[in-house]
């Protein structure tokens, strides 16, 4: 039996302080820390923490074999991703034989994290304890950096990614008061597209690295016409309250 167990830490939005007390604890005093990364890159959820991290502690970049190569409904997209989480299904819960290993998680770990694909694998072999902590995602910080709140009385919020075909992000964009879109990057202008047919354009809002030392925010009409992938687009819902607040 595993002595160790899995940690997910979910890093929050971005800036540091706006993670929980819990997560900066366990970070400060692990020895074991993995994180997925891009091949060729630091990792975002690694760039979190530096500074944070133990002397001592040993890390384990977990590198994607493969992210906008190939369409993700491509079978050899499937296939490689499979394996890349089998793999390190494999090799944590080796690790965790004699101590727990903290895995990093930008934003919250439930709500489009990486994790949760090593999650529901880890949870099905049922050998190793797994916890995973909540953080503030990434849409939180983004809506709270442009000053204006997100949604009032009986506002309907709607989030969406941007990899969505045009029909469908359409067809949500008109049922919704407030939207919140994911995974801009290359996407940006078909967006801006969308929604300015649907009238939506000036509600629109384009935040880039939101809660960042580098954090943009600007209004939508105004934004370049490309953007990193780790931008977010928000669309303030304008529904019920009181008419002081109008």
């Amino acid at each position: 039996m595993n002595s160790g167990k899995i940690i997910c830490v979910g890093l929050g939005p971005g800036d540091p302080e706006l993670m929980s007390v819990k997560a900066d604890r366990l970070l400060r005093n692990a020895r074991h820390v993995a994180f997925f990364r891009k091949r060729g890159h630091p990792g975002k959820a690694r760039q979190l923490v530096n500074g944070m991290l133990h002397a001592e502690v040993t890390e384990y970049p977990m590198e994607y074999p493969v992210t906008t190569e190939i369409p993700h409904d491509d079978p050899r997209y499937i296939a490689q991703l499979s394996d890349f989480y089998l793999g390190w299904q494999s090799r944590l819960t080796e690790l965790t034989r004699s101590e727990d290993v903290v895995v990093l998680c930008e934003g919250d770990p439930f709500f489009y994290g990486s994790f949760m694909h090593l999650y529901v694998r880890l949870r099905q072999a049922g050998v190793v304890p797994v916890e995973v902590l909540p953080g503030i995602p990434g849409m939180v910080g983004c809506w709270h950096a442009t000053g204006i709140p997100v949604t009032w009385g009986d506002d309907v919020m709607s989030v969406l990614p941007a990899t969505l075909p045009d029909a469908q992000l359409r067809q949500h964009m008109e049922r919704s008061d407030a939207l919140v879109i994911m995974k801009v990057g290359r996407h940006l202008g078909r967006i801006r597209g969308l929604l300015t047919e649907l009238g939506k354009l000036d509600q629109g809002w384009l935040v880039i690295n939101g809660t960042m030392a580098d954090q943009q925010v600007m209004p939508l009409r105004d934004a370049p016409e490309r953007c990193p992938y780790f931008a977010i687009v928000i669309v303030h819902g304008q529904g019920r309250r009181p008419a002081n607040d109008m």
